[in-house]
């Protein structure tokens, strides 16, 4: 009898080394979002009233695991885009989802994606709503200071700053000339 074929043994025809356990083939993924900061990528793994909730996060990868509300499995498994201070990084469980703070071991290095390949999975997204090109903001603050800078130069004077006594004259300027 070939392998995994019949109950030889009393096992079922799924119980082959080489086959997937029953509970495997039900599994999805979470949609899961993602944006990125100088020192963390945030990760919200969207799973409204999840039980059973497992999150991994190791140097090079994270392993997210839940059940949603209808009892469904939800698996990711995502290996980073680059490496990740998996003791200074933590998650937290709201009833709507799962969010990931994950400290980078580079600082201050963009994501251009969370993932270490360069393929999109269906289920991940860029969370546009908290997403701010911050890369570079030190050069545009440098440069606003500069700007800043140029236009106090432009305005003070060393002249006395002109008489303002007659503002509170009604007339007009030429009766005020002439005082």
């Amino acid at each position: 009898m070939p392998p995994g074929s019949g109950s030889r043994h009393g096992k079922s025809p799924l119980s082959h080394p080489y086959e997937a356990p029953p509970q495997l083939l039900c599994r999805q993924h979470a949609r899961t979002l993602w944006y990125d900061r100088p020192k963390y990528v945030f990760m919200e793994f969207c799973v409204e009233d999840s039980t059973d909730v497992h999150v991994l996060i190791e140097d090079h990868r994270i392993v997210f695991s839940c059940k949603n509300a209808d009892g469904v499995e939800l698996y990711n498994e995502i290996e980073f885009y680059a490496k990740v201070n998996s003791k200074d990084s933590q998650d937290k469980r709201s009833g709507r989802s799962i969010t990931c703070f994950v400290r980078k071991w580079k600082e201050k290095v963009a994501w251009p994606r969370l993932t270490k390949e360069d393929i999109k999975p269906v289920w991940l997204s860029v969370d546009f709503d908290n997403w701010r090109d911050w890369e570079g903001d030190e050069e545009v603050e440098l440069a606003q200071v500069e700007h800043y800078a140029e236009l106090l130069k432009k305005v003070s004077t060393k002249r006395p700053p002109p008489g303002m006594d007659d503002l509170d004259d009604d007339s007009d300027s030429a009766d005020a000339t002439s005082n």
